[in-house]
């Protein structure tokens, strides 16, 4: 597949791109740092070898027009933008409505982000301990979570072929290929995480019609 992702510079967007390359798809990385990139997707890294799939964009991405390129002719696009921390709060909904822009513009449906857990509902016999343990992180991080179900909204309002795919705690536990999901729903007693795992998960959704116009919950 022809694919395009954003935030590839991101913990959860690098991997992306590379299980796609490893995949054997086309990857269109869109950046606004090319420096920030890893050594082995940077331009002078191994993925740029003779007859790579891996094309590097840089762009500005709270332009639309800016973006079109990268989207134009693409047959999915995955998404890791997203707040680092909560000073950020507001990018996923002010990037993510760039994206549907330029997917709109360009006749571009399938799209695959990443949210989080506490925006999607809560899983059903939650033990009282994580229930304290989600509301403190809702508090703490109000803002940022704000910030997603504002992007979701966005989401749900446009025309694209949309999937919200929401982890809990993210690490960088290795790539598994073996987690739990839910479509619609949030896994039960799921703490955790790992980003290799979440960027599996958004891959094998592209393809995945059970989960368009829904949030995936996922923990392991």
């Amino acid at each position: 597949m022809k694919l395009t992702v954003f935030g590839a510079t991101g913990g959860i967007g690098r991997e992306i791109v590379r299980q796609a390359l490893t995949a054997g798809h086309e990857v269109t990385a869109v950046v606004r740092d090319p420096a920030r990139l890893p050594e082995d997707l940077s331009p002078a890294g191994p993925a740029q070898g003779d007859g790579a799939r891996l094309q590097i964009v840089r762009a500005d991405l709270r332009d639309p027009e800016a973006v079109r390129p990268a989207v134009a002719g693409r047959e999915a696009v995955l998404s890791g933008l997203g707040a680092r921390r909560r000073a950020d709060a507001g990018i996923a909904t002010e990037l993510t409505r760039t994206v549907l822009a330029a997917m709109a513009a360009e006749g571009v449906r399938r799209l695959v982000v990443v949210s989080a857990a506490p925006v999607g509902p809560s899983p059903e016999h939650q033990p009282p301990m994580d229930r304290a343990m989600i509301a403190v992180v809702k508090a703490v991080l109000k803002d940022v979570y704000a910030d997603l179900r504002a992007m979701e909204h966005a989401l749900a309002e446009s025309a694209t072929d949309w999937t919200s795919v929401r982890p809990p705690r993210l690490t960088d536990a290795p790539l598994t290929g073996v987690y739990r999901t839910v479509v619609g729903g949030t896994p039960g007693k799921g703490r955790t995480i790992g980003r290799p795992d979440v960027a599996h998960a958004m891959l094998t959704a592209v393809t995945d019609p059970a989960t368009v116009k829904q949030g995936v919950g996922v923990a392991y």
